[in-house]
């Protein structure tokens, strides 16, 4: 252990935010021979359960991190493997019911070891547990020790034995079993990756001495959501404008009256920023029109990021052909917050339309946005057409998924439409859709717009009999608003009469997010 201040603090704390970058690097340092922790799966684990996610800070430096999960009894003493009982690293099976926790993930910094920092994280999680008067804790443990004993000793079940009585030192287990661990059982095939265990783990419990009676029920942490979230959709009509400042004033009228009606957040419609082209009132073609429009990007940024602070409103504020760094265009959504932060959210998808016409590319990332609301996502119209992407963002926790959306005509939008009911089903999520009206019709592939703009919900007891929290009348300018409970998101996952995000086979398929994955436990 390296020289420490003598006058420096260790203290165990709940993990936030902007601790992120921190644990990713820390994993990194701990586990150099594969890849860190992504952001995403890290703000999964956040999300999912914030009061079970710790970090160790000493100096004002984080030197460990412990993820925990609920899981319930039954799927805790059951055979499972880290993916399955994880969700693939991102707590996104975390059950607010459930009567154990579930130690995901454990590590210190290699440089501060002797300060007690694995055995402090144990005592937290315990502190946890009996808080909640939950029966135990439960996790896969590492055995590092057993490919190079296997030989000497046969077999696993051997080699657990030894450990149990002293005859053999294994770091990890060993230590387990000091903090008043069991080994109930081995988990065959539990992480294929970990190689010095040869994919195995023991079945730990740590039993809770102060857990009540079976019919006594435990609390959850459900109280920490927002009771209700007021969510405004803005239906805007394209028509031509003939400054800047008038596309302002229109803006600012449409935020203002939200406001005015207490909204937590407003949405605007995808690439309706394109009515600017229309200033000049002359034809250009479509790749140098796509070009010029960047030119308002900061304008453009600066106007929502003072009207949220102003307005005291979450902006998703629609979408814009942004340049990159790189020269290349994409389509953006700015999301901007009442609290003055601003956030990015490219299109993954470009149409074949954007593609052609205005050369505009795709993003590669996409993350969850923090809000005072709690996590929601965002997909750029085509984008709501994949499954998979609104499925990364449910992992990282998002309870809302916002829908800027452009399209032409009927069809079109009902592609949207659909896809956007059947993510909130499978997804067990709130969803809301901003679309355009109207016509700009010396703007290429913009002239005409067709929307019924809408606030979606799955369909169950706990929602709006046919999935619609509100709805709007076609092609009209107007605004749609909708009060959404974010306990019935809770109920629907966990009691609901199907639940599509619990009942998911981990052991089966997954989302995987290829620019940055890691699939490994460390405890």
């Amino acid at each position: 252990m390296k020289n420490k201040a003598t006058n420096a603090k260790l203290v165990i704390r709940n993990a936030t935010p902007a601790d992120l970058v921190e644990i990713q690097r820390l994993s990194e340092k701990v586990y150099p021979d594969i890849p860190p922790y992504s952001l995403d799966i890290l703000r999964g684990q956040l999300n999912n359960y914030p009061e079970g996610q710790f970090v160790a800070v000493y100096d004002s430096k984080i030197v460990g991190y412990c993820a925990t999960i609920r899981v319930s009894e039954q799927v805790a003493m059951a055979p499972h493997t880290w993916r399955q009982i994880t969700g693939g690293g991102y707590g996104s099976t975390h059950l607010a019911t459930g009567e154990y926790l579930y130690g995901m993930e454990i590590f210190v910094d290699p440089d501060y070891r002797g300060l007690r920092i694995g055995e402090r994280l144990y005592s937290e999680r315990k502190k946890l547990c009996r808080y909640y008067r939950l029966k135990g804790i439960v996790f896969g443990g590492r055995m590092p020790m057993l490919k190079k004993r296997l030989k000497q000793v046969g077999s696993v079940e051997q080699y657990v034995e030894q450990v149990k009585d002293r005859k053999i030192n294994d770091p990890t287990t060993s230590f387990q079993l000091r903090q008043g661990f069991e080994i109930m059982g081995i988990l065959p095939d539990y992480l294929p990756s970990d190689k010095e265990s040869m994919g195995t783990a023991t079945h730990m419990v740590w039993r809770n001495p102060e857990a009540p009676e079976p019919e006594g029920k435990s609390r959850t942490n459900a109280g920490r959501l927002p009771e209700s979230v007021r969510v405004a959709t803005v239906q805007y009509e394209q028509r031509r404008i003939h400054s800047f400042e008038e596309f302002e004033q229109i803006v600012t009228y449409f935020v203002d009256v939200v406001s005015d009606y207490r909204s937590d957040f407003v949405v605007f419609p995808e690439l309706f920023t394109l009515q600017l082209l229309s200033i000049e009132n002359e034809p250009i073609p479509p790749d140098k029109s796509i070009d010029r429009l960047t030119e308002y990007t900061e304008k453009i940024k600066e106007m929502f990021l003072r009207l949220a602070i102003k307005y005291n409103i979450n902006i998703i504020a629609g979408s814009h052909p942004t340049k990159m760094k790189d020269g290349s265009i994409q389509n953006v959504t700015f999301v901007c917050l009442r609290d003055g932060s601003i956030h990015e959210q490219p299109k993954i998808h470009p149409t074949p339309n954007e593609r052609y016409w205005w050369n505009i590319q795709g993003g590669d990332n996409l993350s969850v946005i923090q809000t005072d609301c709690g996590p929601i996502g965002v997909l750029i119209c085509y984008d709501c057409e994949f499954p998979e992407l609104a499925r990364h963002l449910i992992d990282q926790g998002a309870n809302i998924l916002f829908v800027p959306f452009c399209t032409d005509e009927r069809q079109g939008y009902l592609r949207v439409r659909y896809s956007a009911q059947a993510r909130a089903v499978e997804n067990q999520c709130y969803v809301a859709m901003s679309g355009n009206v109207g016509n700009l019709p010396r703007v290429h592939n913009m002239d005409i717009q067709y929307a019924q703009s809408c606030i979606l919900t799955p369909c169950d007891f706990y929602f709006a009999r046919d999935g619609i929290a509100a709805d709007t009348t076609p092609n009209v300018e107007t605004v749609a608003f909708a009060d959404l409970r974010l306990e019935y998101i809770y109920r629907a996952r966990h009691s609901g009469t199907v639940m599509n995000l619990k009942d998911r086979r981990h052991d089966l398929y997954s989302v995987v997010w290829h620019k940055n994955k890691k699939l490994r436990s460390k405890e």
